[in-house]
């Protein structure tokens, strides 16, 4: 039985058109558009796969094409570990209407075999960036201890939990206040009106509080910015107790406060290449043959729901960054970028570019310009749950990991760097601090 089923596997993967390593190495390096996916679930996706393929589950893989495929004839190619989920997926794929598919001839196994370096964990590629722009900037820390000691102390200071809101309702710093990744600096001015008042912004690791605290000294605020050092992990491993079930969140941003935040942003982007658009773009890209551009608003979801621009994807701008290949697969796309205050669009583009992304924002927008309301069809696609067989534990997500697996999770991220250039497709170009 198990030979026919072998030769079963081998028929069913000679009639495919397969790629090699060379193949996505080459297009990495040229930076030209390629969607590697690994349609295997998302725990074996995190215990290995390239640095660029993204995860892309056969079981929700109808649900998520339309959105996240736009361009029908885009390179993919179908990556797995042997299990012949890559043929199925292929098969899906062309069914779809996909004409350009291929399977990664041998998987995961022929990938090592010619050299390619293999990742751990999820988001990877943010992660890894995380790490190489802190040892490009320096970014400024402290240590959960000498956060907790300033705290005790009352020092003149706000704690900024840069992570989703249901992130912070779990588990978050004493004193924080929940201040979404984009919208740090729109929204922290307010929070730190005096320029003495010390920001320390946390996640539950590193990632995201090295880019938020990056992003406010880029944007040039005269307050004193730190990120905590290893986050809500760092806090755990330092024996110090979290909160739970918090609520705390910014309020509403002055008119000057998001004038000013609109100008620093763009400034911003300005420095890190960020590509200006104008509607008119829109039109001409959405006809355009052989480019892939991805359209986000990168705003709230309830600011979206009521009012957008249409065409445009809701993804708020922190977790657009934290998570790129989740939501942008084709490597070498094109992405474009909208808000209604200039703050948060610019701040986000300002990173993905550093990531190599060929990005814009649009220009010239008025209040007409959001015309549409509620969620596009393929958003709705999107956003339908398919129960994952086997998903991913983070150590960072809930409260009941165990100090060893926080402690093994931080010495993998500090490792990302070194992993960085030994796989050398990246083109990430961190921007120096201001």
């Amino acid at each position: 039985m198990r030979n026919e089923q072998e030769a079963g596997t081998a028929m069913q993967a000679a009639s495919h058109a397969t790629r090699d390593y060379a193949y996505v190495r080459a297009k990495l390096l040229d930076r030209e558009e390629i969607a590697l996916l690994d349609v295997r679930e998302e725990a074996p996706h995190a215990e290995g796969h390239p640095l660029f393929a993204a995860n892309f589950p056969l079981a929700r893989l109808e649900l998520d094409a339309w959105a996240k495929l736009p361009r029908r004839d885009a390179p993919i190619v179908t990556f797995d570990n042997g299990e012949g989920l890559a043929e199925q997926a292929a098969e899906r794929l062309l069914a779809l209407g996909y004409s350009d598919v291929a399977v990664f001839a041998g998987g995961l196994a022929a990938w090592k075999a010619a050299g390619g370096e293999t990742f751990i964990d999820v988001n990877v590629p943010s992660k890894a960036f995380g790490e190489l722009m802190e040892a490009a900037c320096h970014t400024p820390s402290f240590s959960a201890q000498e956060v907790k000691a300033m705290i005790d102390a009352g020092a003149d200071m706000v704690v900024v939990d840069v992570r989703r809101f249901d992130e912070f309702q779990t588990m978050s710093i004493p004193t924080g206040v929940s201040v979404p990744g984009a919208e740090v600096v729109l929204r922290t001015p307010d929070l730190a009106p005096n320029p003495s008042t010390r920001i320390i912004v946390n996640c539950a690791g590193r990632t995201r509080s090295l880019i938020g605290a990056q992003s406010l000294i880029n944007a040039g605020l005269p307050n004193p910015v730190a990120a905590l050092r290893n986050g809500a992990i760092g806090w755990l491993l330092a024996q110090q107790q979290l909160e739970h079930g918090q609520s705390r969140s910014f309020g509403t941003t002055s008119a000057p406060s998001a004038e000013l935040a609109g100008r620093r942003a763009r400034a911003v982007a300005d420095r890190a290449g960020v590509g200006r658009a104008r509607k008119g773009d829109l039109s001409a890209w959405a006809e355009q043959q052989a480019r892939t551009t991805y359209c986000f608003d990168v705003r709230s979801f309830a600011e979206y729901e009521r009012s957008h621009l249409p065409g445009f994807l809701p993804v708020p701008g922190g977790q657009l960054v934290q998570e790129t290949e989740m939501y942008a697969p084709v490597r070498g796309a094109r992405i474009v970028l909208v808000d209604d205050d200039g703050a948060r669009a610019n701040m986000t583009a300002s990173w993905l570019a550093q990531m190599a992304w060929e990005t814009y924002v649009v220009d010239g927008l008025t209040a007409a310009d959001f015309s549409a309301a509620g969620y596009p069809p393929e958003y709705v696609r999107a956003r339908q749950t398919v129960t994952p067989i086997r998903r991913y534990q983070r150590p960072y997500e809930g409260v009941d990991a165990s100090p060893e697996t926080m402690q093994a999770y931080l010495d993998w991220e500090f490792g990302l760097v070194g992993q960085l250039r030994r796989d050398g497709t990246h083109h990430f170009r961190p921007m120096p601090p201001p």
